[in-house]
């Protein structure tokens, strides 16, 4: 049997492949992370609670583990991108520094799957972009792109120079049951935050968006990607990899809003307010999801329609106004 670190496992993604994990009665589940783990996570899995940006700590979270999934990061949405430039590199760049130098040290480690982004895909040119396109697509302008390419760099430099059997996952647009929204705009992803707002707009108002709404995206269930980072995790062809962990079916942000307002149960007309967005919002994102494909025999399960029906009845029994 296993025993897998999942850094940041309280997380939504975390959880989500926690669960999957859980699943599996070939893993035991150890989860570091400093927020409170939830009672169900308590009573499955082994608990560390500690700053991972310690060494020490890391090198406890990490003692006896065969398998890392790096997860612990700033995340959030395009908002949180552009207002916290500066600490999340810090912590994220802090992360790498002492989980991959624990792992480094430790002598039961097989693999280490970091947790990568599509926005190291922020300024893509290939359509649909390909693993390949990360050598030659132009650094992100943005400090959380740039920030998870430089674990990708971290993690390929530790291969190089001492052997780090690795995988790398990027998954593209997570969303699903487990994201709160926030107050403010673009701080949280986009789903929760439209829903919010959908379920409390007045009949007849019209619903505000960043932009003009023809930017795309590939909208990714959390329970797809922690099944698709799983298994990229636990397969002979995933070892120093890099995998695109995504749905293939690209949607306009006006078109996703559609869904939403649909699975809303809005009758009333979808009409937008359309607000300036940000200095970086990635005009078109889609995968290619071709190699992990080939090479684990993975793809994507649940359909846009399901997946946001499913985080509307979660989004309504956690937010009291919804």
């Amino acid at each position: 049997m296993s025993r897998v670190l999942v850094t940041g496992g309280a997380g939504t993604i975390g959880a989500a492949v926690v669960r999957r994990l859980l699943s599996d009665p070939r893993f035991e589940v150890r989860v570091s992370d400093q927020r409170e783990a939830p009672d169900w996570m308590r009573e499955g899995c082994e608990v560390h609670r500690g700053d991972l940006r310690d060494q020490d700590e890391a090198a406890k979270a990490i003692a006896g583990c065969s398998h890392v999934i790096h997860l612990a990061a700033i995340v959030g949405g395009i908002g949180n991108f552009h207002k916290l430039p500066y600490t999340l590199t810090d912590m994220n760049s802090s992360l790498y520094n002492s989980v991959i130098g624990a792992a480094l040290r430790s002598d039961d480690l097989e693999r280490f799957t970091y947790v990568s982004s599509s926005m190291v895909f922020e300024e893509a040119t290939e359509f649909p972009t390909t693993e390949e396109h990360v050598w030659s697509v132009p650094v992100p302008r943005s400090a959380y792109g740039f920030s998870k390419l430089a674990g990708e760099v971290w993690v390929r430099a530790a291969h190089d120079e001492h052997g780090l059997p690795y995988t790398i996952c990027r998954p593209f647009n997570a969303y699903g049951p487990g994201e709160m929204p926030e107050d403010e705009p673009g701080i949280a992803h986009m789903v929760p935050d439209v829903i919010k707002k959908v379920l409390a707009l007045p009949d007849g108002a019209p619903l505000p968006i960043f932009g003009k709404g023809d930017q795309t995206r590939t909208l990714t269930h959390v329970d797809d990607i922690a099944d698709g980072v799983v298994t990229a995790t636990g397969h002979d062809a995933g070892l120093n990899e890099d995998f695109n962990v995504s749905a293939s079916d690209e949607r306009t942000i006006a078109n996703i809003c559609e869904v939403i307002w649909e699975q809303c149960g809005r009758t009333d007309e979808l009409r937008y307010d359309h607000q300036p967005t940000f200095q970086v919002d990635v005009q078109r994102r889609w995968p290619s999801v071709e190699k992990a494909k080939r090479l684990l025999g993975w793809e994507s399960r649940i359909p846009l329609e399901t997946g946001i029906a499913d985080t509307v009845r979660w989004l309504r029994q956690h937010v009291p106004t919804a």
